[in-house]
């Protein structure tokens, strides 16, 4: 019997990742069952149970592969030379997050695998081990802005990181449910709060 490719196996596995989507944000997590994602795949019990064992499983890798992209973006940016400042920064992020929030959109998915988290331990690894790892972006982020001179020499650059990723979240419920905050409104807000660097 053939082997099958790596190639192959990857796009299976990203197959089940996206008819999990489509029924995660059709009928949010608790309402999908298995049988939603095997329909929605046109794969059988078995080759779905192959990759991920439960929809906890599921959901923990689509938080993973998210917040993985949230992280590639943010390291892209506080690479850049020269810095971009706060509101910049924070836009371009919010940017990322509207152009990922349509209706079947990997982001909208966020609040329910926080959810989620707080009650299954599994979950909360995952979703728990992606969130450390963007705040350590944002520190790395807060030493360069420490370097800038946007921060006083004695910041503490932890508390910087923490507030800054506290930022995003609250940007996506209110673009999500209110949906009267945008990315350029945000600048504006961290405009006014931090009058850093030249004016």
């Amino acid at each position: 019997m053939p082997r099958v490719s790596q190639e192959h196996l990857d796009r299976r596995r990203q197959q089940i990742l996206d008819a999990a989507q489509l029924c995660f944000t059709r009928k949010g997590f608790h309402e999908t069952s298995m049988q939603d994602v095997f329909a929605e795949s046109g794969l059988s019990a078995g080759a779905v149970y192959r990759y991920f064992k439960s929809k906890d499983d599921l959901i923990a890798a689509i938080a993973a592969e998210t917040i993985g992209t949230l992280g590639t973006t943010i390291a892209t940016l506080i690479d850049r030379h020269p810095l971009p400042t706060p509101d910049e920064l924070v836009a371009t992020m919010a940017e990322v997050v509207v152009a990922n929030s349509e209706p079947t959109g990997r982001i909208r998915l966020a609040p329910q695998a926080w959810a989620l988290a707080m009650v299954r331990p599994e979950v909360a690894d995952f979703v728990g081990e992606g969130i450390r790892k963007l705040r350590a972006s944002w520190r790395t982020y807060a030493e360069r802005m420490r370097a800038e001179g946007w921060l006083a020499p004695d910041a503490d650059l932890d508390a910087v990181a923490a507030a800054i990723l506290g930022v995003l979240p609250g940007f996506l419920l209110q673009h999500l449910i209110l949906r009267d905050v945008d990315p350029q409104t945000m600048a504006r807000g961290i405009r006014a709060l931090l009058p850093y660097g030249p004016r």
